[in-house]
Order: structure tokens, then sequence, then C-alpha cells
């Protein structure tokens, strides 16, 4: 199934890639992780009810209205741009309109990474490379707190994970890798193709 088959079958529009007009060295473009990779990750990486994802830097929010789909879990989309921020709300509503009755909750909020509140119930964090180390360490350092406060098992999804960000994960945190996730028609043609998932127990 095509990336706008997909797109439609969940009544969203996700598809693009948005360069900033404004060039920072601390955000990256906008682009949707690919759904062929989105099935490679979860055919191999298990989730239940219990968890509770967050995505920093969900742009126009393709992984929260996939697992939200697919799993029923909760997520939260985490994007500091107001542009990507309100098509991610379009396709909210758009998306509700037909998706089944769930407990499950999908939401978005519209602040920066590094001042966004870890709920003590918050358990898996995904990241397609949205922003620099300085903003990644001090998102980590943010989610090591609220494990400290209230101890849980935690995940970090690392999408076309860059060497700074497994760096800062394997050097300076606890954490540790617990599975490598290789998108099977992509990682032939580019080694970045792939998950890394690093736990913190």
């Amino acid at each position: 199934m095509k990336e706008q088959d997909q797109d439609r079958f969940l009544r969203v529009k996700t598809e693009g890639i948005r360069e900033w007009q404004h060039q920072s060295a601390h955000y990256n473009r906008y682009e949707a992780t690919p759904y062929i990779a989105l099935k490679a990750l979860f055919d191999d990486y298990a989730c239940n009810s219990n968890d509770k994802f967050v995505d920093f830097g969900s742009g126009k929010g393709r992984f929260p209205f996939y697992i939200h789909h697919h799993f029923h879990v909760s997520v939260t989309g985490v994007e500091m741009s107001g542009q990507l921020y309100q098509e991610a709300m379009e396709n909210l509503i758009k998306y509700l309109e037909r998706a089944k009755h769930s407990r499950a909750s999908i939401q978005f909020e519209r602040i920066l990474a590094q001042e966004y509140e870890v709920d003590y119930r918050e358990n898996r964090f995904y990241f397609f490379n949205p922003f620099s180390i300085q903003i990644f360490q001090k998102v980590i350092s943010n989610i090591i707190l609220s494990v400290e406060s209230h101890p849980r098992s935690v995940d970090i999804i690392l999408y076309y994970p860059t060497s700074d960000y497994i760096q800062f994960l394997e050097l300076n945190t606890a954490f540790e890798l617990l599975k490598e996730v290789k998108v099977p028609e992509l990682y032939d043609q580019n080694s970045n193709e792939r998950f890394m998932i690093f736990r913190y127990e």
C-alpha cells in the first residue's frame, strides 16, 4: 500500500517534506516516518494497551495516528511548529470521525520538546531526528528525572538514528540497547534505515 493510500485509510494528510523558512541549527526539517518502516518496527517490537507513547517532533501526526489505530495505545504528539501543530489538529478531527471508540487517548501539544512535562505514566518515547543533540540531551534528562520520581521501565525508540544520539545514550546514560530493527526494503540501500531501541530499567 502506498503512502498516500495509507494516509487515506487513516483519513489524514501526513505526506511531504517541510523545510523551515528560517533555518535553525537546532531543528531539522519535517519528514514523516515511512509507513513501511513503521510496519517493520511493530512487526518486531511489541507494545500493549498499558503503554503510553510520546512522539517528540510529531509534525502532522503520522506516528501517533498509526499506533493509536493499530494498537489502541495512548499517545501524545509534541510539536513546536505552529503550522505543523495546526495540520495535526486538522488531521485529528478527520481521524476521530471514523476512529473506533477506544479508551486510549490521542492528543497533540504545541510546546518545545525540552519544556514538555513527562507524565509518570508515559513509558515509550519516539524520535525521528527532530532536533539537535543539545535539545535531545535535555529531553532525555527530563525523562530520567521522571523515572527517578516514578520508577518504571522506559524505552527510547530512534528511527534513522544519528551517531550523536546513540553515543549520548550509550556513554552518558543508563539506557542500554534493547534491539535494532532494520527496515527490510530500505536497509540494503541505506544502513540508516533502521530503528534502535534503548531501555532504562
